[in-house]
C-alpha cells in the first residue's frame, strides 16, 4: 500500500492542470486515493504511466470492476487536486502588481524571490493576492 501511495504522490505532483477556488492539497488527495483505491489501482491499473490523467482514466474505465468507496473519492480527489495545480499556475500572475510595489529588486521572473518577498509582506497584497496564494498552499 505504501508504494501506491508513494506513485500517486508522484504522479498528482506531476500533473498540469487549469482552475481555482478552494483546493485540497497534494498529502491529503493522495491519501485518500490511496486508501480508497490503492487495491483497485493494484489490481486494475498496474501497468498504467505515473500520470494522474491516465490513472484517473484507468480508474474511470475500470468502474466496473472499482470499489464503491474508491468511485465515492476518486473524482472528488482528482478534481481538488486540479484546483491546486490550477491555483499555483495562476498566482504568479495575480500577485505581479505587488511585486513590483513591495518587492522593487526582485525580477519578476523570480518566483522564488517574488513569493516569499509577498509572504513576507505585511501591507500592501490585496485581498485578491491573499486569496490566490491562500489556495495554492503557499500559506
Amino acid at each position: 500500500m505504501n508504494a501506491v501511495r508513494s506513485i500517486l504522490l508522484v504522479a498528482v505532483l506531476a500533473t498540469p492542470s487549469l482552475a481555482s477556488a478552494q483546493s485540497m492539497n497534494f498529502e491529503d488527495a493522495t491519501a485518500i486515493l490511496g486508501k480508497s483505491c490503492g487495491a483497485d489501482i493494484e489490481s486494475n491499473c498496474r501497468g498504467v504511466n505515473l500520470d494522474a490523467a491516465r490513472l484517473k482514466d484507468c480508474l474511470y474505465r475500470n468502474q466496473d470492476s472499482v470499489s464503491a468507496q474508491c468511485k465515492a473519492d476518486y473524482l472528488r480527489a482528482f478534481d481538488a487536486i486540479q484546483k491546486r495545480i490550477v491555483a499555483r499556475a495562476a498566482v504568479a500572475k495575480l500577485y505581479e502588481r505587488e511585486v513590483s510595489k513591495l518587492c522593487g529588486g526582485v525580477p519578476k521572473q523570480d518566483h522564488g524571490k517574488s513569493l516569499g518577498c509577498i509572504l513576507a509582506a505585511t501591507r500592501g497584497v490585496s485581498a485578491r493576492c491573499n486569496q490566490a496564494i491562500s489556495e495554492a498552499g503557499y500559506r
